[in-house]
């Protein structure tokens, strides 16, 4: 293959580089094509085929369901590391040894107490704040307690920003679930692991002691692995794009969690709750609604089927399948809701219409019923969706920082109106 591509614009030639990936992804570069070609751009709403930078994070392959962070398969991780192990391998490049595990661990738990004053900022929001909108404001003000801007050449000031936020980020989704649950807050334990501490901050009732149950555990951490980074999605761009100005590091991901909040990004897992709450209100006939979603005539959508990447079977659900079955399993819940998802997740492996359309159910199906089971409230869903990318943000916006990238400046193709003659008010 030619190691150029050839552009053709009224008459003219124009050649560009190509630039092939390590794992054979090949992109044009054009950033001198506006130069050569007197001002010509490429146009592509939802950047669905641009490439906005090189990153050596994560691999994803859509067609064939693959999924990698730094070169390992997210199987493997899923299945042999913890979450702060996945943390630590997407920030810095390299999965930790014991003692920098160990101090990573412990330098979180150091910066895991927020000041005082933040809560007063949480007192100001109403029970009736959507906790997105909470954890959103809650990070941007961190930096009005954290004012130093950090120094990106230096690895110590690096270092601390990110034990820093991975600290302090658990103690704001714990106290944004507390805050509509209307409990105390509540700074967990330092004793705990990472994972066990947000499970005891969340749940911890006021009167009881706080029983750990490792089921649980499991698979909210590979919950939090799945969600841990996924190339360049719309809230990474932000944290990117947003950070590319020289925002900080809290700015930066405040933006990617308002990017996250919507209901096609990290909201799906909500509304596929919402959408099975909608079902049992109808009376629970999921054959039906399997038809209705079959139907093109139809408004139903069906929630938590297939993927804007993915092609395939997301490679995310073939994992928390089984962490779904087994948290069920343990606690016994009985929820007709539930039966409705496992009832639509059977009509849907076994109907032609959605095999052949590979319309299988995605992370966000699965970690949904997951996290109703654990008696996460709806309106959390995306907020733990948050929490798992965190890490995956803090990478991103290092690697961006450290390659020193310019700030991000899309094009447009202008289509309004052309030079116009003011006319005084009295002419209109």
């Amino acid at each position: 293959m030619s190691d150029k591509a050839t552009l053709e614009i009224n008459g003219q030639k124009h050649e560009f580089p190509l630039i092939t990936g390590t794992e054979n992804e090949v992109a044009i570069d054009i950033k001198t094509l506006r130069g050569v070609t007197g001002g010509v751009t490429t146009i592509d709403p939802g950047y669905k085929n641009t490439g906005s930078c090189e990153s050596a994070i994560t691999f994803l392959d859509g067609e064939k369901g693959i999924l990698r962070y730094r070169g390992y398969a997210i199987e493997d991780l899923a299945e042999k590391a913890d979450f702060l192990e996945v943390a630590y391998l997407l920030i810095f490049g390299e999965l930790p040894n014991k003692e920098q595990l160990d101090k990573f661990h412990t330098d979180i738990k150091k910066h895991s107490v927020v000041d005082d004053d933040v809560k007063k900022i949480l007192d100001a929001f109403p029970k009736s704040a959507h906790p997105m909108g909470v954890l959103s404001s809650l990070t941007s003000a961190l930096t009005a307690f954290n004012p130093s801007s950090v120094n990106v050449d230096s690895e110590e000031d690096m270092y601390n920003a990110i034990v820093r936020i991975l600290g302090k980020f658990p103690v704001l989704v714990a106290w944004a679930m507390r805050k509509k649950l209307g409990l105390p807050l509540d700074y967990g334990d330092s004793s705990l692991g990472y994972v066990e501490n947000v499970l005891k901050m969340m749940f911890k009732q006021p009167n009881e002691d706080y029983k750990i149950n490792p089921i649980v555990v499991d698979a909210l951490d590979k919950l939090l692995i799945l969600h841990a980074d996924h190339e360049q999605n719309c809230s990474t761009s932000t944290v990117r794009i947003v950070g590319s100005s020289h925002a900080g590091l809290f700015a930066s991901l405040s933006a990617g969690i308002s990017a996250l909040w919507g209901p096609l990004h990290g909201g799906a897992n909500q509304a596929v709750l919402e959408m099975l709450e909608a079902i049992k209100e109808d009376g629970g006939d999921t054959k039906k609604f399997m038809g209705k979603a079959k139907d093109k005539e139809d408004p139903f959508r069906l929630m938590g089927f297939g993927h804007r990447v993915y092609k395939n079977f997301d490679p995310r659900a073939k994992i928390i399948k089984k962490s779904a079955d087994e948290v069920l399993e343990d606690l016994g819940v009985e929820d007709p809701i539930l039966g409705i998802a496992k009832g639509l997740e059977q009509e849907a492996l076994n109907d032609d219409y959605f095999v052949k359309r590979k319309l299988y159910p995605n992370v966000d199906f699965y970690s949904g019923i997951i996290y109703k089971a654990m008696g996460i409230p709806v309106e959390m869903f995306t907020v733990m969706f948050a929490l798992g990318r965190l890490p995956g943000w803090i990478a991103q916006w290092r690697e961006m920082r450290l390659k020193k990238e310019p700030i991000g400046r899309p094009r447009q193709v202008y289509v309004g109106e052309n030079l116009r003659d003011f006319k005084t008010i009295d002419n209109r």
